[in-house]
Protein backbone atom coordinates (compact mmCIF):
# COMPACT_ATOMS: atom_id res chain seq x y z
CA UNK A 1 0.00 0.00 0.00
CA UNK A 2 1.41 3.36 -1.08
CA UNK A 3 2.28 5.63 1.84
CA UNK A 4 4.38 8.41 0.30
CA UNK A 5 1.36 10.70 0.19
CA UNK A 6 0.67 9.98 3.86
CA UNK A 7 4.21 9.97 5.26
CA UNK A 8 4.80 13.41 3.83
CA UNK A 9 8.44 14.16 3.17
CA UNK A 10 9.21 10.69 1.87
CA UNK A 11 9.51 9.58 -1.75
CA UNK A 12 9.37 5.79 -1.62
CA UNK A 13 7.20 4.70 1.32
CA UNK A 14 4.76 1.83 1.41
CA UNK A 15 3.29 -0.79 3.70
CA UNK A 16 3.94 -4.40 2.83
CA UNK A 17 0.46 -5.82 3.23
CA UNK A 18 -2.07 -7.86 1.34
CA UNK A 19 0.52 -9.74 -0.69
CA UNK A 20 -0.42 -13.32 -1.59
CA UNK A 21 1.03 -16.23 0.37
CA UNK A 22 1.85 -19.71 -0.80
CA UNK A 23 -0.80 -22.03 0.58
CA UNK A 24 -3.41 -19.29 0.63
CA UNK A 25 -4.09 -16.11 2.55
CA UNK A 26 -2.38 -12.74 2.46
CA UNK A 27 0.45 -11.06 4.32
CA UNK A 28 -0.61 -9.64 7.70
CA UNK A 29 -1.16 -5.89 7.88
CA UNK A 30 0.26 -3.34 10.27
CA UNK A 31 3.66 -5.00 10.66
CA UNK A 32 6.01 -4.20 7.77
CA UNK A 33 6.70 -0.74 6.40
CA UNK A 34 9.51 0.30 4.04
CA UNK A 35 10.68 3.75 3.06
CA UNK A 36 13.48 6.07 2.11
CA UNK A 37 15.10 8.21 4.82
CA UNK A 38 12.84 10.17 7.17
CA UNK A 39 14.97 13.32 7.46
CA UNK A 40 12.38 15.49 5.71
CA UNK A 41 9.30 14.05 7.42
CA UNK A 42 6.68 16.76 8.00
CA UNK A 43 4.64 17.30 11.16
CA UNK A 44 1.77 15.52 9.42
CA UNK A 45 4.09 12.67 8.56
CA UNK A 46 5.19 12.39 12.16
CA UNK A 47 1.59 12.04 13.26
CA UNK A 48 0.99 9.37 10.65
CA UNK A 49 3.82 7.29 12.12
CA UNK A 50 1.84 7.24 15.35
CA UNK A 51 -1.52 6.68 13.66
CA UNK A 52 -0.10 3.72 11.73
CA UNK A 53 1.07 2.24 15.06
CA UNK A 54 4.67 2.23 13.91
CA UNK A 55 6.65 1.80 17.10
CA UNK A 56 10.08 1.05 15.65
CA UNK A 57 12.17 2.61 12.88
CA UNK A 58 15.21 0.65 11.70
CA UNK A 59 17.78 2.86 9.98
CA UNK A 60 20.00 0.74 7.74
CA UNK A 61 22.23 3.62 6.69
CA UNK A 62 25.88 4.01 7.57
CA UNK A 63 26.98 6.38 10.31
CA UNK A 64 28.05 8.88 7.67
CA UNK A 65 24.68 8.83 5.96
CA UNK A 66 22.84 9.34 9.24
CA UNK A 67 25.09 12.24 10.22
CA UNK A 68 24.32 13.97 6.93
CA UNK A 69 20.55 13.58 7.24
CA UNK A 70 19.26 12.27 10.57
CA UNK A 71 15.74 10.85 10.75
CA UNK A 72 13.01 13.10 12.10
CA UNK A 73 10.92 11.18 14.65
CA UNK A 74 8.37 12.11 17.34
CA UNK A 75 10.07 13.90 20.22
CA UNK A 76 8.00 12.06 22.84
CA UNK A 77 9.92 8.84 22.31
CA UNK A 78 6.84 6.98 21.09
CA UNK A 79 8.87 5.64 18.15
CA UNK A 80 12.09 3.78 18.92
CA UNK A 81 15.01 4.29 16.56
CA UNK A 82 17.28 1.30 15.92
CA UNK A 83 20.42 2.29 14.00
CA UNK A 84 21.59 -0.83 12.17
CA UNK A 85 24.38 0.17 9.79
CA UNK A 86 24.95 -1.99 6.74
CA UNK A 87 27.47 -1.67 3.98
CA UNK A 88 26.52 1.37 1.95
CA UNK A 89 23.90 1.14 -0.76
CA UNK A 90 24.43 2.26 -4.32
CA UNK A 91 24.47 6.01 -3.82
CA UNK A 92 26.43 6.00 -0.57
CA UNK A 93 29.14 3.89 -2.14
CA UNK A 94 29.27 6.25 -5.11
CA UNK A 95 29.39 9.37 -2.93
CA UNK A 96 32.29 7.93 -0.93
CA UNK A 97 34.21 7.36 -4.15
CA UNK A 98 33.37 10.68 -5.77
CA UNK A 99 33.70 13.23 -2.99
CA UNK A 100 37.27 12.42 -1.85
CA UNK A 101 38.42 12.37 -5.47
CA UNK A 102 36.69 15.64 -6.28
CA UNK A 103 38.00 17.56 -3.26
CA UNK A 104 35.23 20.09 -3.71
CA UNK A 105 35.90 20.58 -7.43
CA UNK A 106 34.95 18.87 -10.65
CA UNK A 107 36.80 15.67 -11.40
CA UNK A 108 39.52 15.49 -14.02
CA UNK A 109 39.16 13.28 -17.06
CA UNK A 110 41.48 10.74 -15.45
CA UNK A 111 39.53 10.76 -12.18
CA UNK A 112 36.26 10.32 -14.05
CA UNK A 113 37.68 7.33 -15.91
CA UNK A 114 38.89 5.80 -12.64
CA UNK A 115 35.47 6.26 -11.02
CA UNK A 116 33.65 4.70 -13.96
CA UNK A 117 35.93 1.67 -13.83
CA UNK A 118 34.84 1.07 -10.22
CA UNK A 119 31.10 1.22 -10.80
CA UNK A 120 29.65 -2.07 -9.52
CA UNK A 121 26.59 -3.77 -10.88
CA UNK A 122 23.54 -3.88 -8.66
CA UNK A 123 23.85 -7.65 -8.63
CA UNK A 124 27.44 -7.43 -7.40
CA UNK A 125 26.55 -4.79 -4.83
CA UNK A 126 23.69 -6.87 -3.44
CA UNK A 127 25.84 -9.97 -3.06
CA UNK A 128 28.45 -7.88 -1.23
CA UNK A 129 25.79 -6.52 1.14
CA UNK A 130 24.40 -10.00 1.78
CA UNK A 131 27.84 -11.46 2.42
CA UNK A 132 28.58 -8.80 5.04
CA UNK A 133 25.20 -8.35 6.69
CA UNK A 134 23.60 -11.65 7.73
CA UNK A 135 23.68 -10.60 11.40
CA UNK A 136 22.03 -7.28 10.60
CA UNK A 137 19.27 -8.87 8.53
CA UNK A 138 18.68 -11.35 11.37
CA UNK A 139 18.34 -8.39 13.74
CA UNK A 140 15.75 -6.83 11.42
CA UNK A 141 13.79 -10.08 11.47
CA UNK A 142 14.04 -10.43 15.26
CA UNK A 143 12.91 -6.83 15.71
CA UNK A 144 9.81 -7.44 13.60
CA UNK A 145 9.00 -10.50 15.68
CA UNK A 146 9.47 -8.68 18.99
CA UNK A 147 7.48 -5.63 17.86
CA UNK A 148 4.54 -7.82 16.81
CA UNK A 149 3.96 -8.61 20.47
CA UNK A 150 3.55 -4.94 21.45
CA UNK A 151 0.82 -2.32 21.19
CA UNK A 152 2.74 -0.62 18.37
CA UNK A 153 3.68 -3.57 16.15
CA UNK A 154 4.65 -1.63 13.04
CA UNK A 155 8.31 -1.68 12.03
CA UNK A 156 9.51 0.75 9.36
CA UNK A 157 12.91 -0.04 7.88
CA UNK A 158 14.74 2.25 5.51
CA UNK A 159 18.06 3.27 4.01
CA UNK A 160 18.67 6.41 1.93
CA UNK A 161 16.52 5.90 -1.16
CA UNK A 162 14.70 2.82 0.13
CA UNK A 163 16.05 0.83 -2.80
CA UNK A 164 19.06 -1.40 -2.08
CA UNK A 165 19.43 -2.35 1.59
CA UNK A 166 15.72 -1.76 2.15
CA UNK A 167 14.87 -3.83 -0.91
CA UNK A 168 16.98 -6.72 0.34
CA UNK A 169 15.41 -6.56 3.81
CA UNK A 170 11.93 -6.57 2.30
CA UNK A 171 12.72 -9.51 0.04
CA UNK A 172 14.10 -11.52 2.97
CA UNK A 173 11.11 -10.84 5.22
CA UNK A 174 8.60 -11.55 2.46
CA UNK A 175 10.41 -14.80 1.66
CA UNK A 176 10.14 -15.89 5.29
CA UNK A 177 6.39 -15.24 5.15
CA UNK A 178 6.01 -17.35 2.03
CA UNK A 179 5.22 -14.60 -0.46
CA UNK A 180 5.75 -15.99 -3.99
CA UNK A 181 8.96 -14.91 -5.70
CA UNK A 182 7.11 -13.04 -8.44
CA UNK A 183 5.29 -10.86 -5.89
CA UNK A 184 8.57 -10.12 -4.10
CA UNK A 185 10.12 -9.03 -7.38
CA UNK A 186 7.10 -6.86 -8.19
CA UNK A 187 7.40 -5.04 -4.87
CA UNK A 188 11.11 -4.45 -5.49
CA UNK A 189 10.59 -3.05 -8.99
CA UNK A 190 7.97 -0.60 -7.68
CA UNK A 191 10.82 1.43 -6.19
CA UNK A 192 12.09 2.54 -9.59
CA UNK A 193 8.64 3.94 -10.42
CA UNK A 194 8.48 5.76 -7.09
CA UNK A 195 11.94 7.30 -7.43
CA UNK A 196 11.15 8.45 -10.96
CA UNK A 197 8.62 10.91 -9.52
CA UNK A 198 11.42 13.34 -8.66
CA UNK A 199 13.88 11.78 -6.24
CA UNK A 200 15.88 10.09 -8.99
CA UNK A 201 16.71 13.44 -10.54
CA UNK A 202 18.22 14.63 -7.27
CA UNK A 203 20.32 11.47 -6.98
CA UNK A 204 21.70 11.70 -10.50
CA UNK A 205 22.22 15.45 -10.08
CA UNK A 206 24.73 14.73 -7.33
CA UNK A 207 26.79 12.66 -9.76
CA UNK A 208 26.67 15.03 -12.71
CA UNK A 209 27.44 18.05 -10.49
CA UNK A 210 30.89 16.53 -9.98
CA UNK A 211 31.50 16.29 -13.69
CA UNK A 212 30.78 12.58 -14.01
CA UNK A 213 28.70 11.60 -17.06
CA UNK A 214 25.50 9.75 -16.30
CA UNK A 215 26.35 6.48 -18.01
CA UNK A 216 23.73 3.70 -18.26
CA UNK A 217 25.54 1.72 -15.54
CA UNK A 218 25.57 4.71 -13.18
CA UNK A 219 21.91 5.45 -13.85
CA UNK A 220 20.99 1.86 -13.07
CA UNK A 221 23.07 1.86 -9.90
CA UNK A 222 21.60 5.11 -8.60
CA UNK A 223 17.94 5.05 -9.60
CA UNK A 224 16.77 1.74 -11.03
CA UNK A 225 15.47 -1.47 -9.51
CA UNK A 226 15.44 -4.10 -12.26
CA UNK A 227 13.96 -7.49 -11.51
CA UNK A 228 17.28 -9.13 -12.38
CA UNK A 229 19.00 -7.50 -9.38
CA UNK A 230 16.73 -8.84 -6.65
CA UNK A 231 16.41 -12.17 -8.45
CA UNK A 232 20.20 -12.50 -8.43
CA UNK A 233 20.29 -11.69 -4.70
CA UNK A 234 17.69 -14.32 -3.85
CA UNK A 235 19.41 -16.86 -6.09
CA UNK A 236 22.69 -16.18 -4.25
CA UNK A 237 20.95 -16.85 -0.93
CA UNK A 238 19.50 -20.12 -2.26
CA UNK A 239 22.83 -21.24 -3.71
CA UNK A 240 24.88 -20.43 -0.60
CA UNK A 241 22.42 -21.03 2.25
CA UNK A 242 19.68 -23.25 0.83
CA UNK A 243 16.98 -20.66 1.43
CA UNK A 244 16.28 -17.46 3.34
CA UNK A 245 15.86 -19.38 6.59
CA UNK A 246 19.36 -20.78 6.19
CA UNK A 247 20.68 -17.29 5.54
CA UNK A 248 19.04 -15.92 8.69
CA UNK A 249 20.39 -18.86 10.70
CA UNK A 250 23.85 -17.88 9.52
CA UNK A 251 23.14 -14.48 11.07
CA UNK A 252 22.23 -16.01 14.43
CA UNK A 253 18.48 -16.66 14.27
CA UNK A 254 17.13 -19.94 15.58
CA UNK A 255 14.68 -22.23 13.80
CA UNK A 256 12.05 -21.42 16.43
CA UNK A 257 12.45 -17.68 15.90
CA UNK A 258 12.13 -18.06 12.14
CA UNK A 259 9.04 -20.27 12.52
CA UNK A 260 7.46 -17.75 14.91
CA UNK A 261 8.17 -14.90 12.52
CA UNK A 262 6.63 -16.82 9.64
CA UNK A 263 3.45 -17.38 11.65
CA UNK A 264 3.25 -13.74 12.65
CA UNK A 265 3.72 -12.45 9.11
CA UNK A 266 1.10 -14.89 7.86
CA UNK A 267 -1.36 -13.82 10.54
CA UNK A 268 -1.57 -17.35 11.94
Amino acid sequence: MELTSILQGTHNARELTGLPLTGGGTLASGLLFRSDALAALTDEGLQELVDLRIGTVIDLRTDGERSRAADRLPEDGSVTLLPLPMQGGAMDEMVKRLLPAAGGASLSVTQVADVLKQVPTLEGLYVAILEASAAQFATVARTVLAASRTEHPGVLFHCTAGKDRTGLAAAILLSVAGVPREAIVEDYTQTEKNLALGFAQALTGLITSLGVPLTPSLKTLATESPASAIEAALEWIDANHGDVSGYLRSGGMTNDEIADLRRVLRGE
